[in-house]
Order: C-alpha cells, then sequence, then structure tokens
C-alpha cells in the first residue's frame, strides 16, 4: 500500500510537470501569434503610408513648364487628380502648399489677380480641414468627353467650357456635384482655368462666366 501511494505522488508529480509545459508552449504559442500580429499590421500599415506618399509625390512631379496639357479635357483631367489627391490623401501642410502652387500654375492671370496666393493657400488648408473632419471623400470624377467641349470667342480671346462631375461619398451616401469649367487660351496657346461654377448656375450656350475662387 506505501508502495501505491508514492507510486501516485509520482505520477502526480510527472502529471503537473507536463500540464505545466503544456501551458508554457500555450503561452509561447500565443505570444508569437500576437507579435506577428503586431508585427504584420505595422509593416502593413508602413506600406499604406509609403503608397500614399508615393501618390502624393507622384501627381505632384509633374513639371508643367515642360509637360503642359495640351487640350481642354488633358488640363482638367489633371486638375481633377491633383484635386482628388489633396482631398483624399494625408498630406503636410507643406504637401498642401505645393498642390496649391501646381494647381495655380493652371489658372488664368485674372483668376490669379482675385486670389491673392497667400489668402488662397489659408483657405485651402481651411477648405481641406472641413472636408476631411466631415469624413467625405472624392470616390470618383468623370470628365466629360473631348468631342462635348464647347468653344468660343469673346473679346479677341478664345475660350472653352467642359463639364466635371465629381462624386463626393459621405456617411456611406455618394452625392454627384456637376461642375462647368471655362478656360482661356493664353498667349502660348495653352488653356489655362478662367474660373468655374455649378453646372445649375450656368445658362447653355452664354458666352460669359465670372471667375470662380478656390
Amino acid at each position: 500500500m506505501g508502495g501505491n501511494m508514492k507510486k501516485n505522488t509520482t505520477t502526480k508529480k510527472a502529471t503537473n510537470k507536463n500540464t505545466t509545459m503544456i501551458v508554457i508552449i500555450i503561452i509561447i504559442v500565443i505570444v508569437g501569434i500576437v507579435c506577428l500580429y503586431a508585427y504584420l499590421s505595422t509593416k502593413q500599415r508602413n506600406v499604406l503610408a509609403d503608397s500614399a506618399l508615393s501618390k502624393v509625390r507622384l501627381t505632384l512631379s509633374r513639371d508643367l513648364e515642360k509637360d503642359y496639357p495640351p487640350t481642354v479635357k488633358q488640363v482638367l483631367t489633371y486638375f481633377s487628380e491633383l484635386q482628388q489627391c489633396l482631398y483624399n490623401e494625408e498630406c503636410t501642410n507643406e504637401e498642401i502648399e505645393q498642390f496649391g502652387m501646381q494647381m495655380r500654375r493652371m489658372y488664368d492671370n485674372e483668376l490669379l489677380d482675385n486670389n491673392e496666393v497667400i489668402a488662397y493657400m489659408v483657405k485651402l488648408k481651411e477648405d481641406v480641414k472641413v472636408f476631411k473632419e466631415a469624413g467625405s471623400r472624392i470616390s470618383r470624377i468623370s470628365i466629360a468627353a473631348s468631342n462635348n467641349v464647347d468653344t468660343f470667342k469673346q473679346d479677341g480671346y478664345e475660350f472653352a467650357r467642359l463639364n466635371c462631375t465629381y462624386y463626393i461619398t459621405e456617411s456611406g451616401h455618394t452625392i454627384p456635384q456637376e461642375v462647368v469649367y471655362l478656360m482661356r487660351r493664353d498667349e502660348n496657346r495653352q488653356w489655362k482655368i478662367y474660373g468655374w461654377d455649378k453646372a445649375e448656375n450656368v445658362s447653355v450656350g452664354s458666352e460669359s462666366q465670372e471667375s470662380g475662387d478656390e
């Protein structure tokens, strides 16, 4: 009987030892999984951040002095790419100013005169801040076909109009906003943005439009 008690005690010690080892192994596995998840999550965030940064840099990289868009639609296409990147991506104040200056390079002189650079930058930063705080996002931009460009002459200048629709998503709802852009050809034969307005405010066939503000 005494021998059986000694044997049972030894068995219990072995069982306790095995249980402890199993618990340690489970803890190690759990810690390993947590560490792996944290590593992969951090790596994914870094990849996404690098991707957003690359998109900002790529969008801003175009040299408009050497590579200015040659057509009305191409001007509006690049301008809308700047807008979508500016309002959708995380940008520093310096990058917002870079976007602002790049867009100003596409403005007509009269529009530039009506938008003094310092006041323009202050308003642009505030617009971006309000847009993002509302949880808004430009989900898509649709520009009318080139054969829908409406051209006319007035006061010795060549003008062109083209419609652009912005699809703004907020709180799970997407609302289209149609805008009419007016451009004027400068002395270098480049189409520059003269102004814009909501389509509902523009009369079809009208030959004048006031310069808009950013």
